[in-house]
Parts: C-alpha cells; sequence; structure tokens
C-alpha cells in the first residue's frame, strides 16, 4: 500500500496549503502578485481582497474586476482566492453572486470575515454553494475563514469541523481593536503578539482547532513591510512556536520571507527522505534508524514533511520522489 494509504488509514489526511497567503487589494497590485506568481509558480496564494480593496460606493464594480482578473490567463495556476465583504454587510452577497457565477471555476477559495459564530459561517457557506451550483461549478468552492472576533474564536472548533472550510487565520488587529483598549496596541505587532496572553491563546486556540480537524491555520499579517528580517523573525514564530503552517502577506516583499520559514531545511527533507525509504522496504513497519525506533506514528510526520517540501518547490531525493508523484496521482495531498 502507498504511503498515504498506511500511514492514515480511517482518518483524513491533513490538508496543505501554500505557505503564504499573499493579500492584494486594487488592480495594480492584483495584477502585479499575479506577474509575480507566473514568474516564482504556485509556491504561493493570492487573495484578491473586496473587503478592504473596495472603495465605498465601488464595491459593485470591485467585484466584477475581482472575476475579470480571476479569468485572465495570468491566473495560470488557479491558486487565487478572494475576500469577500463580512456576512453582515450589504455587500457580502452580492460579492459572492459576482464572483461564483462569472469566475466560479477559475477561484481556488472564498475568504469569509468577521462571523461571530459558527451559525453565521454555515449560512455563508450556503449562500457560496447556492451562487456556485446555479453558475454550475461542480466541486464545492473551499472556504477560509478568518477569526478575529470574540464569538468566532468561541466558535473556532465547531468552524474548523465544518467540511468545507480548509482554513482559518487569525484577524490580529480586528481581534485586539475587539478588546476596546484592554489589549494594548502593541499586541498586534511583534514582539506583543508574541506575549500577550490574550492574543497568545487566541493563537493557539485556533491552531489547535485547525490541526484537531485536518485543516490549515494562517498566521495574522506582520504591518512592517521595510525590514524582511522582522517579517521573517515573525513567520518563525508563527511555524515553530505556535503551530501555523500558512502565513499573510501584504506586500511582494514579505513572500520569500514566509515561504522560507514555513519550509523544512534540507536536513529534515533528507532525513524525512532516508527514514521513509527504510519503512518502505519493510512495509511500513518499525524500522531502527541510528539507534532510534520509528513506526507509523512517526512516519506520518515525516510523510507531512516531504509534502511541504514539494509544496514549497524543494526537489526530492530520488529515492521517494516516486512514493510522492504517486500519491499526487492518487489525488492526496
Amino acid at each position: 500500500m502507498h504511503p498515504s494509504e498506511v500511514l492514515f488509514q480511517g482518518t483524513r489526511q491533513p490538508l496543505l496549503l501554500p505557505a503564504c497567503d499573499h493579500y492584494a487589494g486594487s488592480e495594480k497590485l492584483m495584477r502585479k502578485s499575479m506577474a509575480l506568481q507566473q514568474e516564482l509558480g504556485p509556491l504561493f496564494d493570492i487573495t484578491f481582497d473586496c473587503e478592504d480593496g473596495a472603495a465605498a460606493g465601488n464595491e459593485e464594480s470591485h467585484a466584477k474586476l475581482v472575476a475579470l482578473l480571476l479569468l485572465d490567463e495570468a491566473n495560470a495556476f488557479n491558486r487565487i482566492g478572494a475576500r469577500v465583504h463580512d456576512v453582515n454587510s450589504p455587500f457580502f452577497e452580492r460579492d459572492v453572486e459576482i464572483i461564483c457565477t462569472e469566475a466560479g471555476h477559475k477561484l481556488a477559495y472564498i475568504v469569509i470575515p468577521k462571523p461571530e459564530s459558527v451559525q453565521e459561517v454555515a449560512h455563508a457557506i450556503e449562500l457560496v454553494n447556492k451562487h456556485a451550483a446555479k453558475a454550475g461549478r461542480s466541486s464545492p468552492v473551499p472556504v477560509h475563514v478568518l477569526i478575529e472576533t470574540h464569538g468566532a474564536l468561541r466558535d473556532v472548533h465547531d468552524i474548523a469541523a465544518l467540511p468545507q472550510v480548509e482554513c482559518l487565520s487569525f484577524g490580529i488587529m480586528d481581534f485586539v481593536s475587539a478588546h476596546y483598549g484592554a489589549v494594548p496596541g502593541s499586541a498586534m505587532r511583534t514582539p506583543g503578539q508574541f506575549t500577550h496572553p490574550l492574543v497568545v491563546r487566541a493563537k493557539l486556540e485556533i491552531a489547535a482547532a485547525c490541526h484537531a480537524h485536518g485543516k490549515v491555520p494562517s498566521h495574522n499579517v506582520t504591518t512592517e513591510i521595510k525590514d524582511s528580517a522582522v517579517v521573517a523573525t515573525d513567520a518563525q514564530r508563527a511555524a515553530a512556536e505556535f503551530g501555523f503552517t500558512r502565513m499573510w502577506s501584504i506586500h511582494p516583499s514579505q513572500i520569500k520571507p514566509v515561504i522560507k520559514a514555513f519550509t523544512p531545511r534540507a536536513s529534515e527533507v533528507n532525513e524525512a527522505a532516508t527514514i521513509l525509504h527504510e519503512a518502505e522496504k519493510v512495509q511500513w513497519g518499525p524500522i531502527n534508524q541510528h539507534g532510534r525506533l520509528h513506526d507509523r506514528a512517526s512516519y506520518r510526520y515525516y510523510w507531512t514533511v516531504l509534502q511541504r517540501a514539494k509544496l514549497a518547490g524543494l526537489p526530492l531525493p530520488d529515492s521517494v520522489a516516486a512514493l510522492v508523484g504517486a500519491a499526487e496521482s492518487k489525488g492526496t495531498q
């Protein structure tokens, strides 16, 4: 049996997405991000922003622009999603209708901001499905949810459990603002965002909920756009200390540092390849590698290391390249 079948019997394989989610709002920035994606490949996702990207009074034309760009030949990898207005906005359903009707088949995912409960997320998904079905989309549109309210954090495990949800993102600025001064503004950025107890709690709850249900936790943005070292440090801490596997970008200069921080090191990839190659020889039974026992429990970890490396564009050792290729042919992550 293939490792993707052996190692996850009875359980769903965790979803994997590109490590960087790059947000762009204006037409100029959206086109620039598409050009960069064409240059680098599908190593990062792009989210076209209807919520903060649309000027007041220009909401409908902005949604139509998003749909137009999704259909553009520059969308070569089908890894572009859209953030619509929040579910309580009068523009929410119109955003969904325009984008799903005109370009639903090219939409990688749709981002739902500011829900107050799991019920609001479920209602939003119903509307997305209604308009996607009218447009003839055959598969459900993956849904990403922004956790940035007290109610959403309260329901975070139930939200992560919804089958169509594949990613939860932390909206740190709205979350901090929702405390009306009880949490200082310094908690929106480093180092406060990694030390303030209420913010730390929120991040850990989001990450834990995602991992419990095989979904992707996406870390909040770094507002520092001039110093790439700050972005890199934030991404490293998000990955190593808080269990996030994805992070926002709001400037092209942030994309590469984010990808690098979430990409396994070459030594990790080589170790994973060696262990899994030996495990395959014994039909996925236990092995002794340098005096350490490995079995299916650790094989799952190393298998994920290889998947993340492949997603980041790293070349895999020949000993396991065929295994990963076989997984892709089976349609697994």
